[in-house]
Order: C-alpha cells, then sequence, then structure tokens
C-alpha cells in the first residue's frame, strides 16, 4: 500500500481491550469517535473443557459495555480461526443481527479441519457461516473510519489484521514485545509466511498502535496488549534476535517444536469453522464436540 493511500486511512480510532483471563485472549471493541459506530474484533465464547459448561459472560460484557458508551454495533469481526478459544461471533449476531466477517482464506482451513473432523459431505466449506469474507486489500468502513484488511499469514493460513487509522489489529503475529511472536506449527501454518507477514506490519508508520490477540503474562506481569510498531522493532524478543527470515525461521521452528498443543485445539476449531456456531443439538437436544483421536500425531503434548 502506498503511503498515499495509507494516509487516507481516517482517525484514531477508540479502542478498549478486554482480557479473557482462562485462554489469555484479548477482544477488543473499536470505536469511531465521530459517529460512535463500533465493531467487535476476536469477541469469545466460553467454555469450560473439564465439565464442558458454556457461557456467555465475556461476550455479554463488550455488549454491556456498547450500550454504556451509547455505540451502535456494526461489525462482528474474527482474525482468524482460534485454536484456543470459540469464537463468540455466531452468539453475537444472534443477539444484535450485526454481520460477521473474516479473511476468505477461511475456505482453504474450513477444507482442513473437515478431513481432521470427519465432517459429512453437507458440510459447506464456502465460507457461508460468515456474511463477508475479506481478501487482501479490501477496504470497508466502520463509520466514518476507512478500514484496511491485510492478509498475514503463517500463524494460520486464513489470518488478516484490520488496520484502522494509526491502529493495527494484528491478532497471533506479534506479541507484546516480551512475548516475541506467534506459533506457525498448526495445520496450514509456515514460519515463512509468518515472517513475510510481520515485516508488513512493521512497515506500518512507527507510531502505529498494535494490538496483539492475546497475551500470557510473561514473568507473572499484569496483562498488555497494546504497543508500537517503533517499540516491537527496538524491543521483541524474537525480531532483535533474528534479523534475517533464515534466522527468524529457525528461532520459530525450534521453538515450536518445544510447545504443547493449545489445550482446546480440537474443541476450538470445530465451532470456529462454523463461524462461532455451536454444533447442532442431536436427537436428545444436547449439543456434542468430536474429538478426534491421534489427529496432531507427532506434536509435543501436555502431561
Amino acid at each position: 500500500m502506498s503511503e498515499q493511500a495509507r494516509s487516507s486511512l481516517r482517525g484514531h480510532p477508540t479502542v478498549k481491550g478486554f482480557y479473557e483471563k482462562r485462554t489469555g485472549s484479548v477482544q477488543y471493541v473499536v470505536a469511531d469517535p465521530e459517529t460512535k459506530k463500533c465493531a467487535i474484533i476476536d469477541p469469545v465464547y466460553d467454555f469450560d473443557p473439564k465439565s464442558g459448561e458454556t457461557g456467555t459472560c465475556e461476550a455479554d460484557a463488550l455488549l454491556e459495555y456498547i450500550k454504556q458508551e451509547g455505540y451502535t454495533l456494526e461489525w462482528i469481526l474474527d482474525t482468524h480461526p482460534h485454536a484456543d478459544h470459540f469464537s463468540a461471533a455466531g452468539y453475537l449476531k444472534e443477539r444484535t443481527g450485526a454481520p460477521t466477517a473474516i479473511g476468505e482464506k477461511v475456505v482453504e482451513v474450513q477444507k482442513v479441519w473437515k478431513g481432521i473432523y470427519n465432517l459429512p459431505d453437507s458440510f459447506p466449506t464456502d465460507g457461508s457461516q460468515w456474511d463477508r469474507l475479506f481478501a487482501d486489500g479490501e477496504r470497508f468502513a466502520i463509520g466514518n473510519m476507512d478500514v484496511e484488511v491485510m492478509f498475514t499469514p503463517g500463524h494460520t493460513l486464513a489470518s488478516i489484521a484490520y488496520v484502522i487509522g494509526d491502529a493495527a489489529f494484528i491478532h497471533d503475529t506479534i506479541f507484546m514485545p516480551d512475548g516475541g511472536t506467534a506459533r506457525a506449527d498448526f495445520p496450514g501454518g509456515s514460519a515463512t509466511a509468518l515472517w513475510q507477514s510481520i515485516q508488513r506490519i512493521m512497515a506500518l508508520p512507527d507510531g502505529t498502535r498494535l494490538f496483539t490477540g492475546h497475551d500470557y503474562q510473561p514473568g507473572g506481569r499484569e496483562p498488555k496488549w497494546e504497543s508500537t510498531v517503533g517499540q516491537q522493532r527496538a524491543e521483541n524478543i524474537h525480531l532483535t534476535r533474528a534479523k534475517t527470515e533464515e534466522e527468524f525461521v529457525a528461532l520459530r521452528e525450534k521453538r515450536d517444536r518445544e510447545l504443547p498443543m493449545p489445550k482446546l485445539i480440537l474443541h476450538s476449531l470445530q465451532v470456529n469453522i462454523r463461524g462461532g456456531h455451536l454444533p447442532e443439538p442431536e436427537s436428545n437436544g444436547k449439543r456434542y464436540l468430536k474429538i478426534p483421536l491421534d489427529a496432531l500425531v507427532g506434536a509435543p503434548w501436555d502431561e
């Protein structure tokens, strides 16, 4: 994107982050201060894997904040199909009627995980579970603010970022500087693609506010989720160690081999490839998750 095109992106959006401590996820409400139109980015649907209990406390808190601020919800946006929490996009659409959206490459993720879950032929892998699928460079609006979609694969093959004025919502590409960068070993992930996506983000102006999708509180510090391009370039523990693509790929792949799979990856993907909708109830009125055994053999595991 040219500097002229970038300068046409309007404004300084109001951003409120909501930290979900169970999964270390950060949800956002981003608003145009002029029109009070807003979007929700990466909302979390509550799930307790021990009891199977689901809930909407996190999503309802977003709606309560929007009500308190007098905002009007225009969009429900996901950056990618999450591997560590359920998306609340489906629930929020049912509550508000606001359209849902994600990157267009989600159809490739659907195809991969449809096979892993052995879903029936009737399960669509065309992204029709969302109202809109965004392509790289596509533009839309939140109130009077222009939004540009940036394709940022690597963590997943469908990941996108949203650039809104002087803010960018960069999901699981870069964490806070003391957290480094995101893993790239999920099905369809790529450390090389992640490096290239990070370079696109680092090409944004130094003062661009970066809002990350997770924080795992390194050293036990309080949760944080906002940084700047300049800060990341100077301080990120992975980007300051790995100056080239080759160095980064070696660092990232070595690190990923040491990481356990997320505890909820097999639970969450079957919800998130449905646009954040839970599986349909069966004949007894109950919903069930399907856990494929030995689906990710070869990955390190928790105890």
